[in-house]
């Protein structure tokens, strides 16, 4: 009995996160209505509370039945710290390149000035001491400089994403240019904050990000070729 509990509560768990995913693609918007949420699954409006108890246990779930992110970067074996730190913000981005509407329409919303909720829901204790283990060990392998606060260069990062993001979101990039343009600006950060031998290693990296990212001329071109064509 108690299996038979325990499976009808993981397949209704699991019908709330497939129509939380398919609201935010529909909708372009990561702020969740409970109720229209469990319309969508067929539930009563009371079982999302029950089963995770706010719209922001709701959406921490849906990207992390989405990604399986520790499994796929576990992987991957490198003994470069900062090498790892380049995989992992590749594959972050391989998620939106797998599904572009989903991302764009939770990027839009997490851009938005009152979207607090959605942006402490990616941006959790959780993710964080993934990313600053990642620091961490560069430094520990002398990669990094040992008085570089990596809670700062982390913060610094992301700021780096979350502009890509924005470019991306009001298509001044398209989502091509995202994993090159993320690639170099981590480098770059990275390349800062490191030691000589880091730096070296960085240096590379930058330079392969960088033959990767268009120029400003060229897509300007592009743009007025568009912009003729349609004219």
């Amino acid at each position: 009995m108690e299996n038979r509990r325990d499976t009808a509560k993981a397949e209704r768990r699991s019908r709330i996160i497939k129509a939380a995913r398919d609201l935010i693609r529909e909708t372009g918007d990561a702020g969740l209505s409970m109720r229209a949420l469990a319309a969508k699954a067929g539930v009563s409006l009371a079982t999302p509370y029950n089963l995770f108890g706010s719209k922001r246990a709701v959406l921490v779930a849906v990207l992390e039945d989405i990604k399986g992110f520790g499994t796929r970067f576990a992987s991957f074996k490198s003994p470069d710290p900062l090498e790892r730190i380049l995989r992992a913000a590749r594959l972050a981005v391989s998620y939106y390149e797998a599904d572009p509407v989903f991302y764009r329409a939770l990027w839009t919303s997490i851009l938005a000035a009152s979207a607090s909720e959605e942006r402490s829901a990616i941006f959790n204790q959780k993710r964080d001491s993934f990313w600053m283990k990642l620091l961490d060990d560069a430094v520990a392998e002398g990669l990094l400089l040992p008085d570089i606060d990596t809670a700062v260069l982390l913060r610094n990062l992301d700021y780096t994403f979350r502009s890509v993001m924005l470019h991306w979101v009001i298509a001044e990039i398209d989502l091509d240019d995202i994993q090159p343009a993320v690639g170099y600006g981590y480098a770059l950060a990275l390349r800062g904050a490191a030691t000589p031998k880091g730096q070296q290693l960085m240096l590379k990296r930058l330079k392969t990000f960088q033959a990767q990212c268009p120029t400003l001329s060229a897509k300007n071109a592009g743009r007025l070729a568009d912009a003729e064509t349609t004219a």
